[in-house]
């Protein structure tokens, strides 16, 4: 291989951290997803604020606190200034995300690790991309391509694949192969031998129940709970993996012709509905056909 890669862990190896990794290929340097986590520990985040300055792109795969958690703080705190690529959901749902735990935070403690306005300033130098679109880099990183492919698991959630001369480096994290009600499952398998592969084995020692057996068991339990006189709280993350619930309470409750009230809270919550209907060409096969056939949104939560 002429193209010198080199990959260094900055978090989320060896333990159930948040990700981050800095990538060189020649001497350019991707920070790939930039994580955090509820705990907002800056201790975290030592190994990202010695090459902060360095980075020449920012490369994000998935919306959520553990892969773009620390954007905001890194850019007001550690000097990171470089171009930030993701797809249009991963931006949309990542700002409502950081709005969301910011709003969160200063409603029970004196919360200043970042601002609404230190969010705006970090979301501003994006630059998004659909899927499987060939994004050549220039200056530094002339000869280098980027590409976003569908990974699964959150909505506009990437398997990135980085070229330069004819090499492939695929990083390919937390994606999922099965297909869901609102997502198609990765393409990850098209790629042909790769020169490097960074990927994690996350879930590789858990046996999944099937679908169908998981949602019924999970549906009975809820049904049996309302039924009797209770009430059911799910802790939902802010954009992420609610979207499925949703969807899979929606269906049930139309099926059951159930009338017990659904409340989506959060901060972000109608801002999240709104955004969503609007991206259905980044979901399912099926619901992109059945809005192309029917004009049925799937979002519209009757």
């Amino acid at each position: 291989m002429g193209t010198s890669v080199q990959v260094t862990p900055l978090s989320g190896v060896y333990n159930e951290n948040p990700l981050s990794y800095l990538v060189s290929i020649d001497g350019f340097n991707f920070l790939i997803d930039c994580g955090w986590n509820d705990h907002f520990d800056p201790s975290l985040l030592q190994p990202l604020s010695k090459v902060a300055s360095k980075i020449d792109a920012v490369l994000l795969s998935y919306g959520d606190m553990l892969h773009l958690g620390a954007l905001p703080f890194a850019m007001k705190q550690f000097g990171l200034n470089a171009p930030v690529f993701s797809t249009e959901p991963v931006y949309r749902l990542g700002l409502l995300t950081m709005y969301d735990q910011s709003f969160s935070r200063k409603a029970v403690s004196e919360f200043d690790l970042f601002s609404l306005d230190d969010i705006d300033s970090a979301f501003q130098n994006f630059t998004r991309l659909t899927y499987s679109q060939n994004h050549h880099l220039s200056g530094k990183g002339e000869g280098i391509v980027i590409a976003p492919h569908v990974a699964g698991h959150l909505l506009g959630g990437t398997v990135w694949k980085i070229t330069k001369d004819g090499e492939d480096v695929v990083y390919a994290v937390d994606f999922n192969h099965r297909k869901e009600r609102h997502l198609n499952g990765t393409v990850l398998e098209s790629f042909y031998r790769p020169a490097v592969l960074i990927t994690d084995a996350y879930n590789a020692l858990n046996s999944q129940p099937s679908r169908q057996q998981r949602d019924k068991q999970f549906l009975e339990t809820i049904l049996k709970t309302l039924e009797g006189g209770g009430n059911v709280l799910l802790p939902v993350d802010s954009a992420g993996r609610v979207l499925e619930l949703l969807l899979i309470l929606e269906q049930f409750w139309g099926q059951r012709f159930l009338n017990y009230p659904i409340f989506f809270l959060s901060y972000v919550s109608s801002s999240t509905i709104d955004y969503i209907k609007s991206f259905l060409e980044w979901m399912s096969d099926s619901i992109a056909k059945s809005f192309e056939t029917s004009r049925d949104n799937a979002f519209l939560m009757k």
